[in-house]
């Protein structure tokens, strides 16, 4: 059994250590069941639930979480709208974001898949001094996508 400071008592029976702990006011923890005879340590568990909670919490909040921003963009599209949208795309992938480029076709659109391929190429085109080409989804129903990341 070890004390809330650290310092050993000794091997104690079940019922004199859970004594101890109720008289000191603290909670009687097995630190490690496996050991022979097995570890424990007066705790109070409450601070000790708290600190795991805020560990936890501080680890979470750590993380970055990788979001993905999406742009649309038509077959048809003139070069001065694609070079907005494109700007756009660059300030995503700049503040670390993914970059998700969505070719949507509509009625008679899906005849000239050609045009499509061209505007596509534009993109990487604009695209590639920063960012790469994670995932590319040639065609899923009527809709053409590129997943980029920024280099």
């Amino acid at each position: 059994m070890i004390s809330e400071n650290g310092e050993q008592l000794g091997i104690l029976p079940l019922e004199e250590a859970l004594e101890i702990a109720q008289e000191a006011g603290l909670d009687l923890i097995e630190i490690s069941p496996d050991a022979s005879p097995p570890v424990c340590k007066l705790l109070d568990y409450g601070k000790v639930k708290y600190e795991k909670k805020k560990k936890a919490h501080l680890s979470k909040k750590k993380q970055h979480v990788v979001k993905l921003k999406e742009i649309r963009l038509r077959p048809r599209i003139d070069d001065h709208d694609l070079e907005t949208k494109m700007h756009m795309g660059k300030k995503f992938l700049k503040d670390g974001c993914k970059l998700k480029v969505t070719l949507m076709f509509r009625g008679r659109e899906m005849s000239r898949l050609d045009l499509g391929d061209v505007v596509m190429k534009k993109v990487v085109e604009m695209l590639k001094d920063i960012a790469e080409i994670e995932k590319q989804n040639p065609l899923e129903g009527r809709r053409m996508s590129l997943i980029f990341t920024a280099i």
